[in-house]
């Protein structure tokens, strides 16, 4: 019941308006990565351990998903838990009326006119037809420390972790071209995260919420990036070597919580 109370709640207004308000009032948000070419018992127990601890979204997606996979892994998910699921494409291909709706990418840290135009104009027509919550999202990918599987597959270069005024700029020029929300992106299995300094510097140029993932495998990656201004905070493979990460992530979450009752009562 408690599952249902939450997840409903999060779905009374539109996701993107929920995560906006979360950054008007300092909430923070956690999501889980789930990649559809996960094995199904795999799916299955990330998904009950979400429904356990109140996991605020699931992303699906990756960069070389086999065609189809997405469709069938979000009919999955909807079977175990009622978290919004969100799909986190990598091409035009991983697109599904199944899900909640869907993280509408535009790779604006590259030069790769595909990744930032392109696929999203042949995926559009369907998309339109769909009945998705399109949030419009602008993709920032930030090194990592090694090369990634989106670095590859988009052929781009990642703005160089020590550069955060170049992140800034282009978070703000994507703002101003109309995208919603920022999604700063170090990849799957980065070597480390993207630098609160990186985010904060993001996030004090930007009214967008400021999505952060990639290289998180620790509670205090989580909370020093939560701390630095981001709204919300992506876990993928990071859970699958060490399971009681998320317990740990959520208290990071959650901390922020206690942080601002504890001002509201002074």
């Amino acid at each position: 019941m408690i599952l249902s109370i939450f997840a409903s709640s999060v779905l009374t207004k539109s996701i993107l308006e929920h995560i906006q308000e979360g950054k008007l009032q300092n909430r923070k948000s956690l999501a889980v990565l789930i990649d559809p070419d996960t094995s199904n018992d795999n799916i299955k127990e990330v998904c009950m351990l979400c429904n356990s601890l109140e996991v605020d979204y699931i992303f699906c997606g990756g960069s070389l998903v086999t065609q189809g996979q997405t469709d069938s892994c979000i009919q999955l998910i909807k079977q175990y838990t009622k978290v919004p699921v969100l799909i986190f494409p990598g091409n035009e291909m991983h697109v599904s009326n199944r899900a909640d709706g869907i993280l509408f990418l535009s790779l604006v840290s590259g030069r790769n006119a595909e990744y930032l135009i392109g696929k999203q104009v042949v995926s559009a027509p369907f998309l339109r037809r769909s009945g998705l919550e399109i949030l419009s999202t602008g993709y920032i990918l930030v090194d990592g420390g090694r090369t990634t599987t989106v670095n590859y597959v988009s052929q781009t270069i990642p703005i160089p972790s020590n550069k955060p005024d170049i992140a800034a700029a282009t978070a703000m020029a994507s703002e101003m071209l109309g995208q919603k929300l920022i999604y700063m992106d170090a990849g799957s299995g980065a070597m480390s995260p993207i630098p609160a300094k990186m985010v904060a510097k993001v996030a004090k140029s930007v009214e967008a919420p400021v999505i952060v993932g990639g290289g998180i495998d620790t509670a205090e990656k989580a909370f020093k990036i939560f701390d630095a201004g981001a709204s919300l905070v992506v876990v993928g493979n990071a859970l699958e070597k060490k399971p009681g990460l998320l317990n740990e992530l959520i208290a990071a979450r959650d901390s922020f919580k206690v942080s601002s009752a504890s001002i509201n009562n002074a």
